[in-house]
């Protein structure tokens, strides 16, 4: 019986969403900025609010992860409604194919297919993956054909991380780390020709040249460039917040030479604060 209600109170809670969403959209009292989102103009909400999920998750704050699901959650209902209104699709198509997709890739679950290790389950996932998109024909299979759905789907740097492991477990790959390195310095080298002698269209493709020689080298080092990154832009806000700690006016009134200052005595104390914990 207990179960049974809070099955309830769930729906309950869905429907009171989707019918807030709905009056957002309306065009008789519903809200102005709402009203003028499009698909394609709320894609940058959906990443946002699935790394704030992300972050919410690592620090483990439970309130903090109910709200920002939430939010994620409000983007596949406001996905959802706009479809509706032009009759694409709505909530309901949505939520029935997620669950005929499940039930159809865990024959092991809902049918008779017997399974010893996660492995095999993710064995047969794929199998059914491939078969349900028609992937099965030899123009699917090439190499090329899976990478580009990877630089399409994926954010840039898991994209380039996913596709160089890919293109290496065929054999397209250095000898050793030394060939890594010496295509680094290569791409360095063109990229500082581009930005002295040609257009600012070629200079970005050696700067994305000069990033992916890096991936290979994060990949051979068996580092996560993703969280590399993350973390460098954790240390330079906290370095921020130790500087401005100890000033009394806005940093723009500073010198280059008086931030510089404060910036190494801020790195030394979060690496002392560090070093203690």
């Amino acid at each position: 019986m207990e179960s049974n209600q809070k099955h309830s109170d769930t729906l309950a809670a869905i429907q009171e969403l989707i019918e807030v969403v709905a009056k957002l959209r309306s065009p008789d009292g519903g809200c102005p900025w709402d009203l003028a989102q499009t698909p394609e103009s709320l894609i940058p909400y959906v990443i946002e609010e699935a790394y704030e999920v992300v972050d919410a998750i690592k620090n483990g704050d439970k309130e903090a992860i109910a709200e920002e699901l939430g939010d994620l959650l409000l983007q596949v209902v406001l996905q959802a409604q706009i479809a509706s209104e032009s009759g694409q699709f709505s909530l309901k198509e949505i939520s029935q194919g997620i669950s005929q997709k499940l039930i159809r890739r865990h024959p092991h679950v809902f049918g008779d297919v017997s399974v010893q290790s996660v492995d095999e389950v993710r064995q047969n996932w794929e199998q059914i993956k491939a078969a349900e998109k028609g992937e099965s024909s030899p123009e699917t299979q090439k190499l090329s054909t899976k990478l580009s759905r990877y630089g399409r789907t994926l954010p840039p740097l898991t994209a380039a991380m996913k596709i160089s492991q890919k293109a290496a477990a065929v054999g397209f790959e250095w000898e050793n780390i030394d060939g890594v390195w010496d295509k680094f310095h290569e791409e360095l080298a063109e990229f500082q020709q581009a930005v002295a002698q040609e257009t600012p269209a070629r200079q970005q493709a050696e700067l994305g040249d000069i990033l992916f020689a890096l991936i290979q080298l994060a990949r051979w080092y068996h580092l996560d460039p993703s969280a590399a990154l993350q973390g460098t832009n954790q240390r330079f806000v906290q370095r921020l917040e130790k500087m401005e700690a100890v000033v009394d006016r806005p940093l723009s009134d500073y010198s280059l030479d008086e931030l510089e200052k404060l910036w190494q005595q801020a790195k030394i104390k979060l690496a002392q604060q560090g070093n203690r914990e």
